[in-house]
């Protein structure tokens, strides 16, 4: 299978280095062409839980270079979603399929309106990354992948048209399977991206904040009462929105988690130890746009918000030890 992964960051390095490994015909997109020439010359380094190991990759800041795909993986920060997905048009042919594996809300609704419905497969993974410069991370947490059809309510009255047939799902799952993701097939993605934005807002945020690894934000009873609180806010909004999710207590999904992947440092701990932007209003702040328009409070979520963003924007006023 040919695929194009559009973004090589941390999750995205660890997705396609895994499908090369597996055998795959594998292309990075990337939005900056001196890196897209570093990893074509340098490939991939990954150590970690799937082992230490380097592959040579193909990468380009142009996806006429690669041309019509079967399979495209966005894997870029929410913020460039639109962008990103326009750029990879020419990668993306009449059968071709786009397969987002991002945190937050609202990318997969941003890739239906580029590329149509028909195309678009939403997905959730767990497994965790962590970017130590380019084109080399570390493997620091496995878990479930899941991925499945996008519907839109009105889209329901007419599945045919929408359908993307259930054995090309399952063709992308034994793919992701091959590259030792571990993969389901959901009937509901969207309750599955809930589930999933839900453990984010309880862990990257505070992670962000007070500069610690998932394992240890359990480890302390002032940040783990801080991460219960902003949790059972995002599962009050998710039932408001008659979301679903995936398991039956939020709270203990999100330390489970955390526990799971005690080592990984956080994508927005990444993005803040980096000065970058962060996706914090995907998240975190996703959930506080949503509480105000069900009219019901979030302010836990609310100050974890403000927090990041403030970070953000003062990376040159911060006091550092001289």
């Amino acid at each position: 299978m040919k695929i194009t992964i559009v973004g090589p960051g941390a999750l995205g390095c660890l997705v396609g280095a895994s499908l090369v490994r597996a055998g795959e015909d594998v292309w990075f997109l990337d939005n900056r062409p001196e890196r897209a020439k570093k990893l074509s010359n340098n490939g991939i380094k990954v150590e970690g839980l799937s082992g230490d190991y380097n592959v040579k990759v193909k990468a380009t800041a142009d996806s006429k270079d690669i041309g019509a795909s079967d399979l495209v993986i966005i894997c870029v920060k929410s913020y460039d979603t639109e962008e990103a997905t326009k750029k990879a048009k020419p990668a993306i042919g009449d059968s071709t399929l786009v397969l987002t594996l991002q945190n937050g809300l609202g990318n997969v609704e941003a890739i239906v309106e580029i590329v149509g419905q028909e195309k678009v497969i939403g997905g959730v993974t767990s497994h965790g990354s962590t970017y130590l410069g380019d084109g080399h991370i570390r493997h620091a947490g496995r878990g479930e992948t899941i991925i499945g059809r996008w519907f839109q309510p009105s889209a329901r009255k007419d599945i045919k048209k929408w359908h993307i047939p259930r054995r090309r799902l399952e063709e992308v799952a034994a793919i992701l399977k091959k590259a030792n993701f571990e993969t389901k097939i959901s009937d509901n993605i969207k309750d599955v991206i809930w589930s999933k934005l839900v453990i984010n807002v309880g862990i990257n945020a505070l992670g962000a904040i007070t500069r610690l690894k998932n394992g240890d934000l359990i480890k302390y009873e002032w940040s783990r009462n801080i991460m219960r609180q902003a949790v059972l806010e995002a599962s009050k909004v998710a039932k408001r929105r008659r979301i679903n999710l995936i398991y039956s207590d939020p709270i203990k999904k999100v330390e489970s988690v955390c526990s799971s992947c005690d080592s990984n440092v956080c994508s927005m701990l990444q993005d803040i130890l980096d000065g970058q932007r962060t996706e914090i209003d995907y998240i975190n702040g996703a959930i506080v746009s949503e509480a105000e328009n069900l009219e019901i409070p979030a302010p836990v979520n609310s100050v974890l918000t403000d927090l990041v963003k403030t970070l953000e924007a003062s990376y040159v006023k911060q006091v550092k030890k001289e």
